[in-house]
């Protein structure tokens, strides 16, 4: 009944016989014939071909539902070998915004790969809401983000504390109102914005300037509508994004303004044409976590990872 199940999961995933076959390489015809053949064993179609993209028959909805129960089965027993080799064989997925992705992964993953050549790593990177679903579907085993996660469903590992700034393009006339205030990024580098004796900015000098925000479902999102509140104005928002990188580049070519974190500016190349400002708000202190899915079997590699990215994580590890 599931033989040739990864053709079935593959176009699902690609909603297109083509981008599948080229995945699969194998021809669009023969996936095609080979797709055929699976439905004719189950006895209806798995595909509805009249729409664009295809999608899938409530028949192949169950059928892709068993197929990731199987693989995960797989992936267990999987995960089980690589424990017992030693890591001499195995995989990890990790996933993470745009940021962490960029810049806190890769040495990560380096490391990791020098010291366990022979484990797989796969690393996707996306917004957190995505990341979230695939971490709970199995998906993902670790999930790197700032947004706080159900505790209830998934278990997390501290990587660090960050705080949020005011990044405000350079070329504005308001900071002509606010030089006392204004911050470069070589300043926040050396943690100037965390010295006490560093004012922070009064956030309503800038309630008639245009605002970059992400989109709802993102934690920066959610903090900065908290702020602006705080200060009593709703603040003009020309353009809702997925990354904090894409804020923080808008802003460097003078788009709007952009709430971001010390963690983006201390990892970016400091640009001249963006001010920053300290925030005085209790919001704008927050955790990055590695997250993991509580039950789900905790393999070694995830165990060595972590380990890997945070020396003293293997305290937390439950």
């Amino acid at each position: 009944m599931f033989k040739g199940m990864e053709y079935v999961y593959e176009v699902n995933k690609e909603r297109s016989f083509s981008k599948a076959a080229q995945n699969l390489y194998i021809s669009q015809p023969s996936l095609s014939a080979t797709i055929k053949k699976i439905e004719e064993r189950v006895g209806f179609p798995l595909f509805d071909r009249s729409t664009n993209p295809i999608q899938l028959t409530p028949c192949g909805q169950e059928y892709v539902k068993c197929i990731e129960k199987i693989l995960d089965i797989q992936n267990g027993f999987e995960n089980f070998l690589s424990n017992m080799n030693e890591l001499r064989t195995g995989n990890i997925a990790i996933g993470g915004s745009n940021l962490f992705a960029s810049y806190i992964l890769p040495p990560i993953i380096t490391d990791f790969r020098e010291k366990f050549p022979l484990v797989s790593i796969h690393m996707v990177e996306a917004n957190t809401a995505l990341l979230e679903q695939q971490l709970f579907s199995g998906a993902l085993d670790l999930v790197i983000d700032n947004y706080e996660f159900n505790e209830n469903i998934y278990s997390r590992h501290k990587y660090c504390n960050e705080n949020l700034l005011l990044a405000v393009p350079k070329k504005f006339e308001v900071n002509s109102k606010t030089i006392n205030y204004q911050l470069t990024a070589h300043d926040i580098i050396n943690n100037k914005h965390l010295d006490s004796s560093t004012p922070s900015v009064p956030l309503e000098l800038f309630k008639d300037e245009p605002f970059l925000f992400l989109r709802s479902g993102n934690d920066t999102r959610k903090r900065a509508e908290k702020i602006c509140q705080h200060h009593n104005f709703s603040p003009n928002v020309i353009l809702k994004l997925d990354q904090l990188v894409t804020s923080y580049n808008l802003t460097c070519y003078g788009m709007g303004i952009s709430f971001l974190s010390d963690t983006l500016i201390r990892y970016t190349k400091p640009d001249p044409n963006v001010i920053y400002y300290k925030l005085n708000e209790d919001s704008i202190c927050r955790n990055v976590y590695f997250y993991t899915k509580k039950g789900k079997y905790f393999t070694r590699a995830m165990e060595e990872f972590l380990k890997m990215a945070i020396p003293k994580v293997n305290e937390d590890i439950t």
